[in-house]
């Protein structure tokens, strides 16, 4: 790669002062109508000019038959034409004066065509100009209201960074993120990393307020050394989550495949990522129950643990996964102990798990959050609800949270139940409390709080 390609920060990427979008469509269903409507209907604040030579105007935006007409100033161009009309576009953004260059567009290094990527890439470079992808979705950051994708539109602003190698995978888990309540700060498609890179983006967002947590979905990295220095940087300013698929023979052909990626043996990421100070997960769901424990802003002081509870099977899976993971539960000190009985009927148990059994009330289940959270000898809280027919779960989320927000220990929740139990998940994640389905989801994602914690007070030398 041309060395001038890589120059630049990424500021125009996530926060542009105009964009152009070539290719821009007045046909509902294409890619590049797609792509400006979002980019319209998300709220972004800056000029956009829609680039088609067919249409004179597009979603009531004037439309200009190439970059070169577009009146002013351009910082990033979002490109969704056929690839063999990328480079010249390219170079025209470069003539233009953008400084980044979103190319959509299929039909490059994942196909064969490597010499047409490299073509790009010598486009881009001439300028000084940084290209994301190409075969990617596209590119949103919220605290900027942009979404420059053709994925849904109505992102959930959040501090969770999620970097996707998959197109079709990254846009399915935007829509999921929507429906579970989950907050994004930037999702960004890197497909077939031809410049653009996860170095280069750890970089960034290991500096951006906005963010707390950065999530990746890797199929490989075409330079390992450059990963482990930029990873290795970032996970002391912030936690770092991937998912790296590829982990068998096969995955990883059906890796290499995909984005044309050098997936690599599993072994040597293994110890790329405990080097660096990485937390590998081993599914979305796990990565992504990570990153909403990461995204509380909470970092454990330590690994004691208390869990609180209305059901006692329910304390039982909990404790088993807390000592499978690595989480200490202590035995409450008699003051404490003393405390938690003020919650209880004479038949519950102030021990640790603490069953308020399934008659608590709201009352109860605050009470008894906040003393544990109150006390010295907690660092971390576990809370757990069963839903019963005596009580109402959105009232026990709401008073978990106020306990919640009354501390800046940890606390991870788990709401069990049908679709009352649903609403109130999504009250605590709305509140900045991680909320989960399963006790061992639960306990997983404080274990990943407290494994973090480890891994940078000793200097991300890995486990």
């Amino acid at each position: 790669m041309d060395e001038t390609s890589r120059r630049g920060d990424l500021d125009a990427l996530f926060r542009p002062r105009s964009i152009a979008v070539i290719g821009a469509s007045s046909n509902p269903g294409k890619i590049g109508h797609e792509i400006l409507r979002n980019i319209i209907e998300y709220g972004y604040g800056g000029e956009i000019y829609p680039v088609n030579p067919k249409h004179d105007s597009v979603l009531g935006l004037k439309c200009y038959p190439t970059v070169l007409d577009v009146p002013g100033d351009v910082d990033m161009g979002v490109v969704a034409i056929p690839a063999a009309y990328v480079p010249q576009v390219v170079d025209q953004l470069g003539a233009k004066g953008a400084k980044v260059a979103v190319v959509i567009s299929s039909g490059f290094s994942e196909v064969g065509e490597v010499e047409l990527e490299e073509r790009l890439l010598r486009a881009a470079g001439k300028w000084g100009m940084r290209v994301l992808g190409p075969n990617i979705f596209g590119v949103a950051y919220t605290p900027g209201r942009l979404n420059a994708t053709f994925g849904p539109r109505d992102v959930l602003p959040g501090s969770i960074a999620f970097i996707t190698q998959s197109g079709a995978l990254g846009i399915a888990l935007m829509g999921w993120t929507i429906t579970e309540g989950i907050g994004l700060s930037a999702l960004v498609s890197v497909g077939n990393k031809s410049d653009v890179d996860d170095d280069d983006l750890l970089g960034w967002l290991s500096r951006d307020p906005e963010t707390r947590v950065i999530l990746i979905y890797m199929e490989g990295v075409k330079e390992g050394r450059e990963f482990l220095e930029a990873a290795s940087a970032a996970s002391r300013e912030k936690p770092i989550v991937v998912i790296k698929a590829g982990r068998s023979e096969r995955g990883v052909k059906a890796a290499s495949s995909h984005t044309g990626s050098l997936a690599g043996s599993d072994r040597v990421y293994d110890a790329v990522f405990r080097q660096s100070g990485v937390l590998r997960a081993y599914s979305v769901e796990q990565a992504f129950d990570w990153a909403m424990a990461f995204a509380s802003g909470r970092v454990p002081r330590g690994d004691r643990t208390v869990i609180v509870t209305n059901g006692g099977g329910a304390g039982v899976l909990a404790t088993d996964a807390a000592e499978m993971c690595g989480l200490r539960l202590i035995d409450p000190p008699p003051d404490l102990a003393a405390e938690f009985r003020r919650y209880m009927p004479p038949f519950g148990s102030a021990k640790n798990p603490v069953d308020l059994t399934g008659q608590a009330s709201a009352r109860e289940f605050e009470g008894a959050v906040a003393a544990a959270l109150s006390h010295d000898s907690v660092d971390n809280v576990l809370v757990l609800y069963c839903e019963t027919a005596v009580t109402d779960p959105e009232e026990i989320a709401a008073a978990v949270a106020r306990a919640a927000g009354e501390s800046d220990k940890p606390v991870a929740a788990m709401m069990m139940g049908g679709e009352r139990s649903v609403r109130a998940m999504r009250l605590l994640r709305s509140r900045g409390v991680p909320a989960y389905p399963t006790p061992e989801r639960t306990a997983e994602s404080l274990c990943a709080l407290v494994r973090y914690r480890e891994l940078r007070d000793r200097g991300s030398a890995g486990v």
